[in-house]
């Protein structure tokens, strides 16, 4: 206490300054129009820029939250997509998961009935490779969830694999990026509509080759290459890759050898959505039966 008082007696005359300049500067910006409208905006401009650096910060820490949000309203747009949806007549058959068209007249009737096809769930890539002859990616989605094996797994930009194997709360996806012609993905030209199948014959992880594409076809450099539907494991129309250059092997070739950009980057995966085909298994039924009849 002693301390104290000695210290206040000291720089007494100090604080008397500077509580006596405080008061005056509280009453010229009290008093006057001009240094108190100078003085608000200052310290709102002040105010703003600390409340965006802290709102930054904020949002930095908070951007796993905002991902994983993002990543779910993807999922749920893609479950809403004309592409997961087959049209069906709705005297002929009745589904609880289905959307309606109705006329724009009063009566407000159900001219068409669009039934889904294919559902989509988002899952977390915990393990990915990018540099083995053939590649695989697992995620943090298992049979608890609805996975199975042969279910198609794409990713926010394209065509990622195929699910392999699956446990309680694991996947393993067999990536594009697995060499040899074991492995290939029914494709089209976004252009010419002509059909294909891509693989992946080992080196760079960004490219592909097309192949089975005739020469007779025009091809334009840039041109996307998508999921031609007749797979059932991705619905139509999902992007697989872009054209980059194309040649012909030989003069007794009848087919382009065509190198692809693929869309999806396997370097930088971190999301995927696995599609459940919920029809497959009525038209796999049908396929096999009716080959068994033909044999």
């Amino acid at each position: 206490m002693r301390n104290l008082i000695i210290f206040l007696r000291r720089y007494f005359n100090f604080f008397l300054f500077l509580l006596l300049e405080v008061i005056c500067i509280v009453l010229v910006f009290r008093n006057n129009d001009f240094q108190k409208t100078a003085y608000l905006n200052s310290a709102n401009n002040v105010s703003a820029r600390l409340y965006e650096r802290y709102n930054n910060v904020e949002y930095y820490f908070h951007l796993k939250a905002t991902n994983d949000s993002l990543v779910k309203e993807n999922a749920r747009l893609h479950n809403m997509l004309q592409s997961s949806f087959d049209n069906a007549s709705v005297s002929d058959i009745v589904k609880t998961d289905t959307i309606h068209q109705y006329s724009t007249d009063t009566s407000r009737k159900v001219v068409s009935s669009e039934v889904r096809r294919f559902l989509y769930r988002e899952a977390k890539v915990i393990n990915n490779s990018v540099s083995n002859p053939i590649n695989y990616i697992t995620i943090r989605r298992g049979s608890t969830d609805g996975i199975k094996p042969d279910m198609g797994v794409v990713g926010p930009s394209g065509v990622v694999g195929v699910v392999r194997s699956v446990s309680d709360k694991y996947a393993v996806v067999l990536s594009l990026l697995a060499k040899g012609r074991n492995f290939g993905i029914s494709a089209r030209l976004s252009y010419s509509r002509e059909m294909g199948t891509v693989r992946w014959y080992g080196g760079e992880a960004n490219y592909a080759v097309l192949e089975d594409v005739p020469k007779s076809v025009r091809l334009i450099k840039g041109d996307t290459v998508v999921t031609s539907g007749y797979s059932a494991l991705y619905p139509a129309g999902i992007p697989i890759g872009y054209v980059e250059s194309y040649t012909v092997a030989d003069k007794s070739s009848t087919a382009y050898t065509i190198r692809i950009r693929l869309a999806t980057n396997f370097n930088n995966l971190q999301y995927v959505y696995v599609i459940d085909n919920v029809l497959k298994e009525e038209q796999k039924s049908l396929e096999d039966s009716t080959y068994r009849l033909i044999k």
